[in-house]
């Protein structure tokens, strides 16, 4: 009959592993402790932001009539934005126009215009970089609906690259409401996006808006993956 090895104490290999396992219940109990896992990135939507309008209550009836609602054409990816079925001419000071620019809801306290780099050259429009909602001394231009037209005496910007987050996205990315981060684009004509500037909020979605002439610049629409890095 084969002999069990025995220590130095004169316990055999046997009790010594009985005594180990009742070591490690006396502090683990019965459950095996989970490993560690790093939770998923979470889904990163980038979308290109093309020149729009914001408008009020009373601008959305001076351009469209006594009573009028805006109708829902398509929703956008954060909860409760739209892209709606109205759209408004652009006129700028060089007399230059844009027809048929998207009117984005819900509807707002003030009227914006948000354009490319681009389109405002084009109308003579000097928009300054501005997050969206910040429009005090900023230039105004001419809008005309199909009910009647409307001067604007502010509220035309380029609109910051920006990326909207909850709290959840902004705990796994490390960043705060107002941090920058870096935007990274595989494609045939890819590169980078600095200064992309976090937005932070219950219910958002995460989601990277920049303007048509940063997504062509990149090749976004075919780009093979997208990164967001903390800067």
């Amino acid at each position: 009959m084969a002999q069990q090895a025995v220590g130095p104490d004169g316990l055999s290999r046997a009790q010594v592993e009985a005594l180990v396992r009742r070591t490690v219940h006396s502090f683990l109990g019965d459950v095996a402790p989970a490993a560690v896992v790093a939770p998923p990135a979470p889904r990163l939507v980038v979308n290109i932001s093309a020149r729009h309008v914001h408008l009020s209550p009373e601008a959305l009836e001076t351009l469209f009539g006594k009573g009028t609602q805006l109708t829902v054409q398509k929703a956008l990816y954060q909860e409760g934005a739209f892209a709606a079925e109205q759209t408004v001419t652009v006129f700028g000071p060089r007399k230059q126009m844009i027809a048929n620019v998207r009117v984005l809801g819900p509807l707002r306290d003030a009227c914006q215009v948000e354009l490319a780099f681009t389109d405002a050259r084009f109308l003579g429009i000097d928009a300054p970089v501005r997050l969206s909602g910040d429009i005090e001394g900023t230039p105004g231009c001419f809008l005309v609906g199909p009910a009647g037209g409307l001067l604007l005496e502010r509220g035309v910007i380029r609109a910051a690259r920006h990326v909207h987050m909850g709290p959840g996205d902004a705990a796994w990315y490390q960043v705060r409401d107002g941090d920058r981060m870096r935007l990274v684009v595989d494609s045939e004509q890819g590169g980078s996006l600095e200064g992309i500037l976090c937005r932070v909020g219950r219910g958002l979605k995460l989601e990277v808006h920049v303007d048509t002439d940063e997504g062509n610049a990149l090749d976004l629409v075919h780009a093979r993956r997208v990164e967001l890095v903390k800067s």
